[in-house]
């Protein structure tokens, strides 16, 4: 995962204590000095876990985001959403953006931002930032471009704890995610 090949952040240690981390929303400051990786290794004085997540609750995150598209015009894309139909999913951007598109712009931006053209290009895949910041030699940055691919990493436990936590920190929240196309 991405946490792995990218060292600005702490080691993420092993899936289970990263999985443990992420639902406690570990994160945010990092690491001791010292004990980050990478170039902004004695950025954060201050250790919230040996193994913290970047920035923070993901959970709170989402809902914050989620909740403020009531008071703003914020646009909500879902990956799954994108894998099933990229070309639908850019109309509806160049529509939150008040623009017309053409068929053939559509097909255009449809062929440059699938992900197999991102994955290859040098400007989108971070393959020209330095193996000291990201290590695509552990995992590339754009890895598999699939949904579902979860359950190559969770083991049924882990799996059912993350659902009860996911429940339990998105309660009173309309937002629904797909896991899978």
């Amino acid at each position: 995962h991405f946490d792995l090949m990218n060292k600005l952040l702490p080691h993420p240690g092993t899936w289970a204590q990263y999985l443990e981390e992420f639902m406690a929303g570990r994160g945010g400051t990092g690491a001791p000095l010292g004990a980050r990786r990478g170039p902004c290794r004695d950025l954060s004085p201050i250790a919230s876990s040996p193994h913290a997540v970047g920035y923070g609750s993901w959970y709170n995150h989402v809902k914050g985001y989620w909740e403020r598209r009531k008071d703003h015009p914020i646009l909500y894309l879902f990956y799954e959403d994108l894998k099933e139909d990229l070309r639908r999913e850019i109309a509806k951007v160049a529509q939150f953006l008040g623009q017309k598109l053409s068929e053939a712009a559509l097909d255009t931006i449809t062929r440059h931002t699938s992900f197999e053209a991102m994955r290859d290009n040098p400007a989108t895949n971070y393959s020209k930032v330095p193996a000291e910041i990201m290590d695509h030699s552990v995992s590339p940055f754009m890895r598999k471009g699939t949904t579902g691919d979860w359950k190559n990493h969770f083991t049924v436990a882990q799996n059912e704890r993350f659902d009860q936590d996911y429940v339990q920190k998105m309660s009173g929240i309309d937002l629904c995610f797909r896991t899978q196309i």
